[in-house]
């Protein structure tokens, strides 16, 4: 399991007055809100804001990036596992306990820049093969809004593969992530809005609200100082309006 050289400083200053149990944190590739460094290290929106605020929680804990659909079963079936950043939606709510919002998201549907796809409402987009990763809370709104041709992936990177392939006609994808994308020259286009929501740190129901607490405070601090805006800012995500 690899950790960035602050979760390592802060795990041993935790772990120093007082023995306490770790909480482990796992989350996926999903650059800039996610992703490992050629040195090792993870760097990512969501991920320096985790380390912020377990330094102020003085809790030990640790963090892996893996795919996406077992970084969440990991959090909901394991003790002291956390999982972020995941989409508050009303299906994922009692499964949980929450800490949000580490991003105010929106989510759009893109296409393959020059494709002949198009459309300008959910319905008309309903004609396309649209891609995401399993267990990806997309999964479920595509399925429940009645996408009749959802292509699933392991993952978020494949997804985007087959769409600058043309094996698929669209993707949903966060806006920041987006921004990021295009910014770095990758060929898409933004179709239509998607969906809004709530992403932040989705823990196991063992975890004690306690802490949970004091992970909440920590983030508030973020947003109130405007450390937040800043990290998004580092990674050239506008807040949104």
């Amino acid at each position: 399991m690899k950790i960035a050289a602050p979760l390592l400083a802060s795990l041993s200053l935790a772990c120093g007055a007082h023995a306490q149990q770790t909480i482990v944190f796992s989350t996926e590739s999903y650059p800039p809100f996610s992703y490992q460094e050629p040195g090792g290290n993870y760097r990512g929106v969501g991920i320096d804001q985790v380390v912020i605020i377990m330094q102020d929680a003085g809790t030990p804990y640790t963090m892996e990036i893996m795919p996406w659909a077992r970084a969440i079963a990991m959090a909901e079936t394991q003790s002291m596992h956390c999982v972020f950043a995941a989409a508050r939606t009303p299906e994922r709510e009692p499964r949980f306990k929450w800490v949000v919002p580490l991003f105010v998201d929106r989510s759009i549907l893109v296409r393959h820049a020059g494709s002949k796809v198009a459309a300008t409402t959910l319905e008309e987009a309903k004609q396309y093969t649209v891609g995401t990763h399993r267990a990806d809370y997309t999964e479920g709104l595509l399925k429940s809004s009645g996408f009749p041709k959802v292509d699933l992936s392991a993952n978020v990177d494949t997804t985007l593969r087959k769409l600058l392939q043309d094996r698929i006609d669209m993707m949903p994808m966060s806006e920041g992530v987006y921004q990021k994308l295009k910014a770095d020259g990758t060929p898409i286009e933004k179709v239509i809005l998607f969906t809004e929501q709530h992403l932040g740190i989705a823990c196991n129901p063992d975890v004690p609200d306690e802490l949970i607490a004091r992970m909440q405070a920590g983030l508030d601090r973020l947003i109130k100082d405007g450390t937040q805006t800043e990290i998004l800012k580092r990674y050239g995500i506008g807040v949104p309006q």
